[in-house]
């Protein structure tokens, strides 16, 4: 911390960046952050966690999904549930996903020291495995939340042939207490998340904040195109079945039906070639593919005509074609009710509202089969994330932690079971 911060009275913001600053050191690499999901990284990551939720007079818990559970009593009414995750990527960036347990516990902290006593209980959570990195599953704690956990979870393997199961025995968890996480929606009022943009909007606008109008549904496919390797020198180019070949057409297909569609964005962001020796054709070409909309049937209308025209490019060049979906997620709309609250909360502080939806995936996929959810975003530089370049300002911190506060003590004014559900 540096002399003139330390001189003088900290803000919200500058607690916040502190405790983040804290929390980017646990990390599995030097000079690096990587926070894999039950890795000893994320064990430390989630102590210090921890360790802040209690100063902030939360009675703390880590569930058996490795999630942080913070939880400050209040009225009968449904619970808020605040939190986000804090696991990364491979050297991913310290805001993405951290901002949101930290602000929601600063926010917590400050009306406390306010005296203001809410008339209903929050819950702030520290998920851990948003990003789905290490494990072929993703969202684990907070569908663990929402009750809906695959009934074949545990048995998901890491690269290193680690189960999941093994791997919550391993970070102090008991496996078989994961369906019991399940809360009653009941209970529950909703979900807020505080989380960076990842996208330059409110940059270009000039906005510290905005409101999220809802998270876009996913699809991720792995796609195997196999032909028939041979030599390079001696295999006329009329009579090839170049696997390679045909997926490289695909990719491009896939790449320009994303341009020629709106609300719609497509990626291939891994390939694999088979032998892989640089005189031999290719015999077998697996890639995978990244589809993504706001609008459900935009998506689905764009996985079937990728297929269409997957299997007339393998048609042609005589290939055979496997498409395996392995993750599909709808897309989730936040509750109008919640954003207008926000809206007024933002407004409240002075900064006038703006909607935008999210493209990247978010824990609120998860939560909201359990309850209405709703997320603030808040300005990063140059729209990036997943990258150590990625940045925020102490004063844009600043502003987010003020704005949940406007939210809580608005939510808190309107009844004692807060707004009611959208």
């Amino acid at each position: 911390m540096s002399m003139d911060l330390r001189e003088r009275e900290m803000t919200l913001g500058d607690r916040v960046m502190a405790r983040l600053d804290a929390l980017a050191r646990y990390s599995a690499e030097d000079g690096a952050l990587t926070r894999l999901y039950l890795t000893p990284a994320h064990r430390d990551a989630a102590q210090a966690v921890m360790g802040w939720m209690q100063e902030a007079g939360l009675d703390t818990t880590l569930d058996a999904a490795g999630s942080v559970v913070g939880r400050l009593p209040g009225g009968e009414g449904p619970r808020l549930i605040l939190g986000s995750h804090i696991d990364t990527v491979v050297n991913g960036g310290r805001y993405d996903g951290p901002l949101g347990v930290i602000v929601a516990i600063e926010a917590l902290a400050e009306l406390q020291r306010r005296g203001v006593a809410l008339p209903f209980p929050v819950d702030v959570l520290a998920f851990g495995d948003e990003e789905g990195v290490r494990f072929p599953v993703t969202l684990t704690g907070s569908r663990a939340l929402a009750g809906t956990l695959g009934p074949d979870w545990l048995a998901a393997r890491d690269a290193e042939g680690i189960s999941l199961g093994d791997a919550l025995t391993a970070f102090g968890c008991d496996p078989a207490g994961l369906a019991g996480l399940a809360r009653d929606p009941a209970e529950v009022g909703a979900y807020v998340e505080v989380h960076i943009e990842q996208g330059p909007v409110l940059e270009a606008t000039d906005r510290p904040v905005g409101i999220v109008s809802g998270i876009a549904g996913a699809t991720r496919a792995t796609i195997v195109v196999t032909g028939m390797a041979g030599h390079a020198g001696t295999v006329p180019m009329a009579l090839r079945r170049d696997a390679l070949a045909g997926a490289a057409e695909m990719v491009l297909a896939v790449e320009e039906l994303a341009q020629e569609t709106d609300d719609l964005v497509a990626t291939v962001g891994q390939i694999e070639v088979r032998p892989g020796a640089v005189n031999v054709i290719a015999g077998t070409a697996r890639f995978t593919i990244d589809v993504r909309s706001t609008d459900d049937a935009v998506r689905n209308a764009a996985m079937e005509a990728l297929q269409h025209r997957f299997e007339a490019i393998a048609t042609r060049r005589g290939l055979s074609l496997a498409i395996d979906v392995g993750y599909r997620q709808p897309a989730a709309t936040c509750a109008p009710q919640l954003r207008q609250a926000l809206a007024a909360a933002v407004a409240a502080e002075g900064v006038e509202p703006i909607e935008l939806p999210s493209g990247a995936g978010h824990d609120g996929l998860a939560m909201i089969a359990l309850c209405p959810i709703a997320m603030l975003f808040v300005r990063c530089r140059g729209g990036i994330s997943h990258h150590p370049a990625e940045a925020i300002t102490p004063a844009d911190a600043d502003m987010a932690t003020r704005v949940l506060i406007q939210f809580l003590e608005a939510y808190a004014g309107s009844s004692p079971a807060g707004p009611a559900k959208a």
